[in-house]
């Protein structure tokens, strides 16, 4: 049975028809959120935290045939994306040693902690793999989580990391050898959305990624005009241009472009890990 909440705009969601477990991988602790059944799926969430906007995508995700498995890094879990609170949550991020912000920082270490939960839910789940989805400054990790064989379908979605290079990528050279040998090897495949125009994810962030992956990676854009106008707060104040494809601006009508990609993604998974999405 699917089931139905509805978020009010500027309400918090509870979560409550996730389970909330502790995950601990190499000794590290990190709250998850656990919803659904079939094949698992790592979400990760985008600044500034487990916004509604990332809960609706993830039950989305669930809805189609997937066990979810969406881990909490930054942020207030189930917050509303305020302006000032948001600004918060990037500084301190910026600043963890668990992320690689900025140009020449290399892969953020948190995404070992990641791959081990995506051997956990494939351990759980069952199935020929995972699929990981990554959404802004969590983008890129879906691509160095394909390190871990059980990750067999990577979303990279609207990548912003490293914020001050528009044209390059948060992950170190040895790594990124070793996913181009992956892809190579494995038939990898690897997808993308953004919006064109964005400030955040730029057609020269793109083009690095399929100058390392070559045909392998299949970015696609969205003419910006197809973005919401109504964002929440910190996307319009601190974002502040068409970004965030599958979640704040998003237009949840049938048949929108956003709702197409939205589609286009569970569609990928599905095909990844052999299922038929609902």
């Amino acid at each position: 049975m699917i089931w139905i909440m509805t978020i009010m705009r500027g309400q918090n969601d509870p979560l409550d028809d996730f389970l909330r477990r502790t995950v601990g991988v190499g000794g590290v602790d990190k709250t998850v959120y656990v919803a659904g059944s079939g094949p698992g799926v790592v979400i990760m969430p985008e600044m500034p935290g487990i916004s509604p906007d990332v809960v609706r995508f993830a039950r989305w995700v669930r809805d189609a045939g997937f066990c979810v498995y969406l881990p909490s890094l930054f942020g207030v879990d189930g917050a509303y994306p305020l302006t000032e609170a948001g600004e918060a949550v990037v500084r301190r991020a910026c600043v963890s040693a668990e992320f690689r912000a900025f140009a020449g920082g290399g892969t953020s270490p948190v995404a070992a902690w990641l791959r081990g939960l995506a051997r956990l839910a494939h351990a759980e789940c069952g199935g020929p793999g995972v699929g990981a989805v990554g959404l802004c400054f969590t983008g890129n990790f879906a691509l160095t989580m394909a390190l871990e064989p059980a990750v067999v379908a990577p979303v990279v979605n609207h990548p912003s990391l490293p914020l001050d290079d528009p044209g390059g990528l948060e992950i170190s050279d040895e790594d990124a050898a070793a996913v181009a040998e992956r892809v190579a090897r494995d038939g990898l495949k690897v997808l993308a959305h953004r919006f064109e125009d964005d400030r955040w994810c730029t057609g020269q962030r793109f083009a690095a990624y399929r100058a390392l992956l070559g045909e392998a990676f299949d970015g696609r854009v969205l003419r910006a005009g197809t973005a919401s106008t109504n964002p929440p707060p910190f996307f319009r104040d601190v974002v502040g241009c068409a970004h965030s494809v599958v979640t704040a601006h998003l237009v949840d009508q049938d048949g929108h472009p956003t709702v197409q990609d939205r589609n286009e993604i569970i569609a990928f998974l599905g095909e990844r890990l052999g299922t038929q999405p609902e």
